[in-house]
């Protein structure tokens, strides 16, 4: 992972160095520096099929409502997310405990999108647990609960987008403002390691697993006034996963599989956006899905976003800072 690091910060300053062309049709706002809140009712789901399963289950986080605090200057963009207890639909007491954080950074060299990031969620419940329960009764019972289950990322993606008078960093990141309607296919390379651990019984057990995957998808960002605009998407692609696990009981013995995925998602965007301010939301869907000894798993990621930001000029401290990262970095 600290190859891979070392790699992507070598490509984003070797492509920094090149000299952009101006492009009328976008307005940059890379000289203001952005804060932003994000609200999500990401409801990420793990659904196991199988021919020996008469029943499917279905495991979730117990976290109903997510929020991301951003801020943006320049070249990077960095990002905390978690779901906070006090909000009404988090940490359900009949779905146990659940804790949720992301870290996410992102770099923005010339027409590519580099993204690193890492992921700790912990404490799921069985969404389905009245399959499994007789007489379970919805909202008086408690959820079948799996309070160890423990889900780490370290992950990123490499996006590059073709057409240069479309702006996807303006639809996902309020960096731009795009000033006519057009779209783009952007392929990306995206790479991720998991670990999966679990305590049952007593039994410590964990998976750690690497995913490859190369995606297209194509956006468009349609103008329908000057200020507000609307941008669907649409992308699929195929990947390689390769998966480890082993437990306490037989430590000497690893168990492990390769397998090809299948990825796909969609989604719209709707925004308004002004000198300063900006905000809207976002409807996205991603899923995953690949075979392991007959059973079809599919991982699915469903939500609803809503977004708001503040541009300001940057303080004299902030700017200083990055004037001095310029003066070691040139290609900045």
């Amino acid at each position: 992972m600290r190859i891979l690091a070392i790699i992507l910060l070598h490509f984003c300053i070797f492509t920094l160095a090149q000299n952009d062309s101006i492009n009328n049709n976008v307005i940059s706002y890379d000289e203001k520096l952005m804060l932003r809140l994000n609200i999500d009712t990401n409801t990420n789901e793990l659904v196991i099929t199988s021919k020996d399963l008469s029943i499917t289950p279905r495991l979730a986080l117990n976290n109903q409502i997510n929020t991301t605090i951003g801020i943006d200057y320049k070249f990077v963009s960095a990002s905390i997310s978690f779901a906070p207890k006090f909000i009404i639909g988090n940490n359900n007491h009949l779905k146990g405990k659940s804790s949720f954080t992301s870290y996410t950074f992102r770099f923005f060299p010339k027409n590519f999108i580099q993204t690193i990031s890492y992921k700790n969620s912990k404490g799921y419940y069985l969404r389905n647990t009245q399959d499994y329960i007789d007489n379970w009764r919805k909202n008086r019972d408690p959820y079948l609960t799996f309070p160890n289950l423990r889900f780490q990322s370290f992950g990123g993606s490499t996006s590059y987008i073709i057409n240069k008078d479309f702006s996807l960093k303006g639809i996902y990141y309020q960096k731009e403002w795009q000033t006519k309607s057009s779209g783009s296919f952007v392929p990306a390379f995206n790479y991720e390691y998991v670990i999966f651990s679990d305590i049952q019984n007593d039994i410590k057990s964990r998976e750690k697993r690497l995913d490859l995957s190369v995606d297209l998808g194509y956006h468009y960002n349609y103008l329908l006034t000057e200020k507000i605009n609307i941008a669907p998407y649409l992308y699929g692609g195929l990947g390689k996963k390769w998966s480890n696990y082993k437990n306490d009981v037989n430590q000497s013995e690893r168990d492990k599989a390769n397998y090809f995925t299948q990825n796909f998602g969609a989604g719209l965007h709707l925004g308004y956006n002004s000198e300063k301010i900006f905000f809207g939301s976002k409807f996205n869907y991603a899923g995953n899905h690949y075979k392991d000894n007959g059973s079809n798993i599919y991982e699915n990621d469903f939500y609803v976003l809503f977004f708001i930001g503040y541009r300001l000029n940057p303080p004299a401290k902030v700017k200083r800072i990055y004037d001095k990262i310029k003066d070691k970095i040139p290609a900045l």
